[in-house]
């Protein structure tokens, strides 16, 4: 067996030679790597900017227009609406108030729970789907996406500010402090979309938001067990943990539950299910799992009135204040030590509503085939924050579930969002006191039932079919919000996501490569076994820029591998590496640490006898090179065009040893 790898090795390198010495007949064509011209400073700094920054090159339509043009595509560039509005017609209004009145069925229920699971009182839930679709209709360039209050939103500012304030003993200043926090969250979201600076919510990872949202959900649903059993609110616990919740709920078995209260939960919860179900098999019932919360609202809210439930122990809403969104300008701290707390928790709940309708609109964007600018998305976001943050609005962004029933209703512009707002505004006009005795219970029920589909368990299967890195990153933050909180979840999501960029920055990949036979391809030898390594050659590949945060591994890890081939070259190889190709197309720059760690490199070799060759030098680094005078220092002779015209170079002047 370890003969006929042998003579395999033998055979392989025998052919490698005959197919190099008959190539020696002819000289081949060397192309010289050539040096990109000098740019002038300024204009190098310039193209940086504008690649980072710019790199949609927003300001294109105003290329050779007149003033006035330019003021109107300015406007519209502001204002969305002015341009499509244009063409509006009665056929789009007639998808857009079908939508906007099935999403207006669901978010009215939704609301009301929403706001309990961020702490205040019920009205608020629905001011915030009232005020802010109203801006971003105007502002915003999504068509399907659908505004309102959110379940992990809402847990997240009640988790964080019921940190910093009670709810219940400091009622008014808690309130405040949402404002300010809504304030402050607007103010992120259009700052980074002012400054074009959208690319950093990129750095929370897909995984670790799969992760985030999958322990948020249990969270939710965990937190609903107060209202679903009928446990009163001081004997439940105040914190989110899994192990905290459990044991409060075990701990009022026998004396907290209300059994009217559960036979209520259980009964709408299985009716909301079994909706959602058949909405999910059947397309064209999409309707039925939108309406079905509205239903059960009404339904659950005749049966407790008829029967006066309340009156054996069923926890009802009691009161949601008539009329529309007062001003809260008042209310905001900006002055004090709670101005602090409001930024802090402001950013932080800003940012993570920013990632969610920010997946929420690429999705559908996708799915319609149209393009939407992420950093006017921004603008518009935090615009609709800021005002609604005046206007006794808590932290409102793009709903996932709503989108998707206003994408499935046949919505045609953001005009859906307007008629939904002017139901909710109707709805606080003249409903609210219809939903005096809708219980606890099923208000539990539709947020349990709205965020079930959070945990997207086959998202996780396949991260850890693609990235076990990124299983990591996912399950860390799903239980870190699971066992810890929510806030240490995200923080082991964003450190976690962090680690892995670090990773790829300071260990970047390397690879020594072959040749494929009966070609001059070189690849990956791992990749490719057949590949044959050339006799006193080693090709190794660099598959990173090379900075100062790597650039000291690089060095080592190259002669890493050139010890290994020397060790193999004692009992395998007759010939000793006298050549080293660097093949550094993936290298996409290189900083004065790269430029360091390559002469020291050199220098390496040349105390080993071996003579360093690169292959393939980009234009930024070939220039870097000659800039630093390292070119000079190995020979211009020796950077090539290509691996093959490389490996050309090297193979007439090994010397087999005897």
């Amino acid at each position: 067996m370890g003969r006929s790898g042998d003579q395999s090795l033998e055979t392989k390198e025998i052919d490698l030679r005959s197919m190099s010495s008959s190539s020696h007949g002819q000289v081949p064509q060397v192309h010289k790597v050539a040096v990109p011209p000098r740019q002038n400073l300024f204009k190098e700094f310039q193209d940086t900017i504008k690649e980072t920054f710019f790199a949609d090159d927003p300001l294109r339509p105003f290329k050779d227009q007149s003033k006035s043009k330019k003021f109107i595509l300015g406007i519209e560039a502001i204002f969305p609406i002015l341009k499509w509005g244009r063409s509006y017609n009665l056929k789009k209004f007639r998808g857009d108030l079908i939508s906007g009145l099935t999403i207006a069925s669901l978010c009215i229920p939704q609301d009301i729970g929403y706001a309990k699971l961020a702490h205040l009182a019920p009205q608020y839930g629905l001011y915030s789907s009232f005020v802010p679709p109203l801006i971003y209709a105007v502002m915003g360039s999504s068509r399907d996406i659908a505004i309102g209050p959110v379940a992990v939103v809402s847990l997240l500012l009640g988790t964080l500010l019921s940190n910093e304030i009670d709810p219940i003993k400091n009622a008014e200043e808690y309130q405040r402090l949402a404002f300010t926090a809504t304030f402050f969250a607007g103010i992120t979201q259009a700052t980074l979309g002012v400054l074009r600076l959208g690319f950093l919510i990129d750095f929370l990872s897909h995984a670790a938001i799969v992760g985030f949202m999958g322990g948020a959900a249990i969270t939710i649903s965990l937190q609903q067990l107060k209202g679903f059993l009928g446990i009163k609110s001081k004997m439940f616990t105040t914190k989110t943990d899994i192990v905290s919740v459990l044991h409060s709920v075990i701990h009022t078995a026998h004396h907290g539950w209300n059994w009217q209260t559960i036979v209520i939960g259980v009964s709408f919860l299985s009716f909301l299910l079994v909706t959602k179900y058949i909405g999910k098999k059947n397309k064209t019932l999409f309707w039925l799992p939108a309406i079905a919360p509205l239903i059960s609202v009404i339904l659950s809210t005749f049966f407790v009135f008829i029967t006066r439930a309340d009156k054996q122990g069923v926890e009802i809403v009691r009161k949601i204040e008539k009329g529309i969104n007062p001003s809260s300008v008042k209310d905001l701290y900006l002055t004090g030590e709670n101005l602090g707390k409001g930024f802090k928790i402001g950013i932080v709940a800003g940012l993570i509503a920013l990632t969610e309708a920010s997946a929420i609109g690429r999705t559908f964007a996708s799915m319609k085939d149209y393009q939407l600018d992420g950093n006017k998305e921004m603008v518009a976001l935090g615009a609709m924050n800021v005002v609604g943050s005046m206007t006794s609005c808590y932290v409102a962004t793009g709903s996932f579930s709503r989108s998707a029933v206003n994408f499935m209703a046949g919505c045609q512009t953001a005009v859906s969002n307007i008629v939904m707002s002017v139901v909710v505004f109707l709805t606080l006009e003249f409903i609210t006191p219809l939903f005096k005795y809708t219980p606890n219970a099923i208000l539990s029920a539709i947020i349990i039932s709205a965020v079930i589909n959070l945990i997207d368990y086959e998202a996780a299967i396949l991260i850890w079919k693609i990235d076990k890195f990124d299983f990591v990153a996912c399950m860390g933050a799903f239980f870190g919000v699971v066992f810890v909180s929510v806030e240490i979840g995200l923080l082991i999501a964003v450190s976690i996501s962090f680690a892995k960029i670090l990773l790829q920055v300071t260990r970047p990949r390397t690879a020594i490569l072959g040749k494929i036979p009966r070609t001059n391809v070189y690849r990956n030898i791992q990749q490719y076994p057949e590949a044959s390594k050339v006799p006193g050659v080693l090709i190794v590949r660099v598959d990173s820029a090379v900075y100062f945060s790597n650039s000291n591994y690089v060095k080592e890890r190259t002669l890493r591998w050139l010890m290994d081939e020397e060790e193999k070259v004692k009992g395998e190889y007759p010939t000793k590496i006298q050549f080293l190709i660097v093949e550094m197309s993936p290298v996409t720059d290189i900083d004065t640490s790269g430029i360091q760690a390559f002469q020291e490199l050199h220098k390496s070799l040349e105390m080993r006898g071996i003579e360093l060759v690169l292959a393939n030098p980009g234009p930024v680094v070939t220039d870097k090179l000659y800039a630093s005078n390292f070119a000079n220092t190995i020979g211009e002779d020796k950077i090539f065009l290509t691996v093959a015209e490389a490996v050309a170079y090297c193979s007439p002047k090994v010397v087999e040893d005897p």
